[in-house]
Formats: structure tokens, sequence, C-alpha cells
């Protein structure tokens, strides 16, 4: 009887165990035993990049994103096009405009070397995204990591689920409560446009035909972006005009100036159900940065793969 109780009482704990992997869950202290110096060797990697190129932390922050809005924090976003595989780096959203990949992979190289075959690139990715905002002086979180990489990619997802430019408020709001997100993560989200610049083919129609814009601010875009199409398309413009490298709220005192770039962007402050969270924002910055912090780890849990499921990618651009 004995035995027999010692053989249930196993049996029971490997069940469990195996249902512990199963749903696994992320934790910020994920790493703390397998990579002691993921976060160091992370942030070392970050700051370099941005000290060459201060829009790299732009650049990272928006990698993170579109990630996490077609099926979720995966990583996909990283994978390559190959002769029999179709990844989303091409896809609309992101062809000619999402960046940053070569240091996904400096980073990934440098954690390879003190723990090799533990960290997923999506967890690099959402680890970057944090680095990005607190070194152009935003705030600071603890990251929850857990993540394993996608095997596969979509690129119909990435042309059908992240927001476009020319979205309307509604249509910002319904894409964001598909993956459970509120209209004040929607709001808080945006404003990581306080950092990072936009191509003019994508405020072309904007700043030539909208009227809700500062008229002052329209003619300064209309100098660097011609009206037809195909000329200047890849002109760059601030995000943010006053404060464009440093993470802060004049993004949102921007938009109650009719001065957001794009048209995604003053949708937000439009008349609508946003326009109350936008000037508030404006006028507290802490507010915007508590509520940025909430809304940014809400959205890295959409979907994650855990446990068995997906892999630990060797290289961030294939599947191993």
């Amino acid at each position: 009887m004995a035995s027999f109780c010692s053989r249930l009482t196993m049996s029971l704990v490997l069940f469990l165990l195996v249902l512990g992997c199963v749903n696994a869950q992320l934790s910020t202290d994920f790493y703390y035993s397998s990579c002691p110096k993921l976060l160091s060797t992370v942030r070392s990697t970050v700051q370099s990049a941005i000290s060459k190129e201060t829009r790299m932390g732009a650049s990272l922050l928006r990698l993170f994103f579109h990630d996490c809005f077609v099926n979720g924090c995966d990583g996909s976003i990283l994978l390559d096009d190959t002769s029999s595989f179709t990844g989303e780096k091409n896809a609309n959203p992101n062809r000619n405009s999402a960046r940053g990949y070569e240091v996904i992979d400096n980073i990934k190289s440098a954690v390879e070397k003190v723990c090799p075959g533990v960290v997923s690139c999506a967890d690099i990715l959402a680890i970057a995204a944090r680095d990005s905002v607190q070194i152009l002086g935003g705030p600071s979180w603890n990251v929850k990591l857990g993540r394993r990489d996608s095997r596969t990619a979509s690129q119909s997802a990435a042309n059908n689920g992240i927001p476009a430019p020319t979205s309307n408020l509604n249509q910002l709001i319904s894409r964001f409560s598909a993956l459970g997100l509120s209209t004040k993560d929607l709001v808080a989200l945006s404003g990581g446009h306080t950092i990072g610049q936009a191509r003019c083919t994508n405020f072309r129609g904007r700043i030539y035909n909208e009227s809700n814009i500062d008229s002052s601010f329209a003619r300064t875009r209309q100098s660097s972006c011609p009206r037809t199409s195909g000329s200047g398309d890849n002109n760059l413009a601030p995000l943010d005009v006053q404060t464009p490298t440093t993470f802060d709220n004049y993004y949102f005192r921007n938009l109650v100036q009719n001065k957001g770039l794009l048209h995604s962007d003053q949708q937000l402050f439009n008349g609508g159900s946003t326009d109350s969270i936008v000037r508030g924002y404006s006028t507290n910055p802490t507010s915007f940065s508590s509520d940025f912090v909430s809304a940014i780890i809400k959205m890295g849990d959409i979907s994650p793969l855990t446990g068995s499921k997906g892999e630990i990618r060797k290289n961030c651009r294939r599947i191993n």
C-alpha cells in the first residue's frame, strides 16, 4: 500500500510539473539563474546602437509593437523570407519602414556568448523596447519574460493586424480591443510616437488634405514632402515636432495644438471619446508614463508562446 501511495504521489507530482510547463507564465525573474547577465548585456548593446543613431530607440520600440500585434509577442517579425517561407518583413506596414533588425542580431550574438541557447528573440525584443524608452528619457519597468520564438510568420496577418496611419478612431479602438487592450491603452501606447520619425508617404494626405491641422505646421511639413506621390516618399519628419529624440509627453501637447503628424495620431484628439485622455496626458507627464508602462506590459502579454511551444532560435532571422 505504501509503495502504491508513493507511486501515486510521484505520478501526481510529475503531472503537476508537466501541467506547469504547459501553462507556464511569464515572469520578471525568468532568466535569474539561467542567464544572470542578460539584462546588462542587452542594455549595453542597445545603448551603443542609440549612441550611434538616436532614432534607433524608436525603431526598436516599434519592432516590439509590430511583433506583438501579429499573432502575439513571438519574434515572428524577425524571420527573413526564404524560397520556401514568407515572413512579415515585406508586409505593407513593415516594408521599407520597420528597422533595427541588425541591432537585434547584435544583441542576440552578445547574449549567446554569455548564455547560449537560453534566451528567445521574442524576449530580447521586449527588453530592447524597455531599454530604448528608458535610455531616451522615459520610464522603466520590470519586463516579464519567458516567451519562446515562433516557427511561423504571417504576412497577411501583418497586413491586416497592424493599424495603418490612415486609421480612424473607431478602427484604432476596435483593433486594440480585439487584442485585449483598452481605449486608454491605445492612447498611452500611441504616446510612443513621442520619439521616432515617419516617411512622407505616410503623412502626405494629412498635410495637404485635412483641415484639423495647424497651418504653419502643415506648411513646414510640405516643404520636405511634395504633394505628388512618388516624389520624396521616403523623406522623414519627426512624429513629435518639439522633442523628437526624448520620450516625454510633448506628443500629446502637439495633438492638442493640431500638430499630429499622422492622420491616426490626430484622430486621438479630434472631438472624440479620447480627447479627455489626450488632454490629461498633455498636462500630466507622470500620468502618461504610468499608463504607458501598464499598457506596454499588457501588450507584452499578448499570446506568448511558453512552456514547450515554439523554440529558442539560435539565429533570430530563421527557425532552427
